[in-house]
């Protein structure tokens, strides 16, 4: 199902229709700062299984995943003073914060590590979902195995609509990655450069 949603102004009746969709299980495809995500409830295990089946993505890579707010990723994170600062003064923005896993953390994101990936994009639809949804989602980049990345939703609803329970149309997006950030230890390192500027670290 193809939900077109606003990309400035989300119309909040249809927030809460995919809001919905993902209360009751499924996967749904929305659109972040950076390129389109799909993803399903944090605590959604079936639905996570899904999501590495149709990405045919090794489970030892595990999934990050947006929060809400900084209050919000306390809760799945060991967020240190350090890191707090940090990311206050980027986020919502393109990066992804790899932190220590809290023990809220399901054990199907943490193969063996005891870290996490976690984002806050700065995209009205995303933001507006996870807020209504309450709790955190999934976030992986909408892309196949050998394939570029999927940025429009009229193709991405072509070629996984029949896999997936939702594919919100906010309009084409650029194909651009997050940066990925490990603030481990309170030492900075690029794991992946992106759309976030690298150089602020």
């Amino acid at each position: 199902m193809l939900l077109k949603i606003h990309d400035k102004n989300p119309q909040m009746r249809l927030i809460r229709k995919a809001v919905q969709v993902l209360s009751d299980g499924g996967i749904v495809v929305y659109p972040t700062d950076t390129a389109y995500g799909m993803g399903c409830d944090l605590f959604n295990k079936r639905g996570i299984e899904k999501i590495y089946e149709i990405k045919r993505r090794s489970r030892t890579q595990p999934f990050s995943f947006i929060c809400a707010d900084l209050s919000d990723i306390s809760n799945y994170a060991v967020v240190t003073n350090y890191a707090y600062k940090i990311m206050k003064r980027l986020l919502p923005g393109p990066y992804t914060f790899i932190l220590g896993a809290s023990r809220l953390v399901p054990k199907i994101l943490l193969p063996k590590r005891k870290e996490v990936g976690i984002r806050i994009p700065d995209h009205e639809v995303c933001l507006s979902l996870v807020r209504e949804f309450g709790g955190p989602i999934i976030s992986t980049t909408v892309r196949l195995p050998g394939e570029e990345i999927l940025t429009d939703p009229e193709i991405i609803e072509e070629r996984i609509g029949h896999s997936v329970d939702l594919v919100i149309d906010s309009g084409v997006l650029s194909p651009e990655l997050s940066t990925v950030v490990s603030l481990l230890d309170d030492t900075p390192e690029i794991i992946r450069e992106g759309k976030g500027d690298a150089d602020v670290f």
